[in-house]
């Protein structure tokens, strides 16, 4: 989906997605095309290594 705003994690640069998760418009440097989450959402979807391969959310 593409958005007509500033990023709203660093506030400078145009905001080109909308993160599938949390809904946060951000540029194309913040988003995780891959996964479909802003770069917050897709450092808290990383393996739990305390827990093998379990997501955490």
């Amino acid at each position: 989906m593409e958005v007509d705003t500033l990023c709203q994690l660093c506030e400078s640069r145009p905001a080109r997605q909308e993160c599938d998760r949390c809904g946060t418009a951000v540029c194309r440097l913040h988003y995780d095309g891959e996964m479909g989450f802003c770069a917050d959402c897709a450092a808290k979807a990383k393996p739990d290594d305390r827990r093998g391969d379990t997501f955490r959310l």
